[in-house]
């Protein structure tokens, strides 16, 4: 399937990003390895990402990944409410992030997702 989006995004632990960074590959965070793919989420899901996923916890990135250069291994499969939702079935290199943003809590302990994400 055709990638619906050029740009994908992750929510990470700054921690486990530069981590993943200095391997040069992110395997995933512990869900993403329970479920055998890297969640991903569009700049329209991202929001409802962080905030079903993410609330309350501090000092975690986003990181803007060009979906295309995934090639195959990503796939656009139906979750929330039928929403498709970019999967990735293998580790990422690293070296396709295009961005890294800060994502600082909002007064309800929600990462603030930045304006204008692609």
């Amino acid at each position: 399937m055709t990638s619906p989006s050029a740009v994908i995004y992750k929510i990470s632990p700054r921690s486990d990003w530069q981590t993943a960074v200095a391997a040069g590959v992110f395997t995933g965070a512990p869900v993403d390895l329970a479920d055998g793919f890297i969640h991903f989420s569009t700049a329209a899901q991202a929001a409802e990402t962080a905030a079903k996923h993410f609330h309350g916890q501090p000092d975690l990135v986003l990181v803007a990944i060009e979906a295309n250069a995934l090639g195959s291994d990503l796939k656009w499969e139906p979750s929330r409410g039928g929403a498709l939702f970019p999967h990735l079935y293998a580790p990422l290199d690293t070296s396709h992030a295009l961005r890294v943003y800060e994502l600082p809590l909002d007064a309800n302990n929600v990462p603030r997702i930045p304006e204008g994400l692609e």
